[in-house]
């Protein structure tokens, strides 16, 4: 008499959620813009040039991007400088910040998850997917503990089969 046996997945069965925050990371081309090549010789500032030079970029090259502006030059740059490469980039760009590339990244991260719905996850076992291809900035995870902390039944990060219980509500 041959028995039934029946394969579970106990994880599916466990009403656990996956929450993969590398699904929040906004696709795009990230583009920076070093203030030092705006500058006269890479020492000063000079108006006119300066104006030139961002008269002179194309807005296609930063169409649908993420641009962050860093000043690499040990000078210091007027604000009035940030404002019009702002400007000038401003309707092509979906994002214009100040600083290097992990500064756009925590921004962007910040904005998707401030933005997200977290509906689906209400009084929910929720478990934060503890490994990704995707870079994602620390304070992110920071982030999101914030958000779901009022709202599901318990957090946990890691993986199904080896997680590290966060808190039980």
């Amino acid at each position: 008499m041959a028995e039934d046996f029946e394969i579970k997945n106990k994880v599916a069965e466990s009403g656990l959620v996956n929450f993969d925050l590398s699904k929040l990371v906004p696709k795009g081309k990230r583009i920076g813009i070093d203030l030092k090549d705006f500058l006269f010789e890479g020492l000063i500032l000079r108006e006119k040039d300066f104006r030139e030079k961002v008269a002179s970029l194309n807005t296609e090259d930063y169409a649908d991007s993420y641009v962050y502006i860093y000043n690499s030059a040990d000078v210091i740059v007027p604000l009035w400088a940030y404002f019009l490469i702002t400007a000038k980039l401003t309707d092509s760009a979906k994002k214009i910040v100040y600083g290097n590339r992990e500064d756009l990244e925590v921004l962007l991260m910040h904005n998707a998850i401030q933005t997200y719905d977290y509906t689906d996850l209400m009084q929910k076992r929720v478990l934060v997917k503890g490994c990704s291809d995707e870079s994602i900035p620390e304070n992110a995870y920071i982030e999101l503990v914030e958000q779901l902390k009022p709202i599901v039944k318990s957090l946990m990060f890691g993986e199904a089969c080896s997680n590290v219980p966060i808190f039980k509500n």
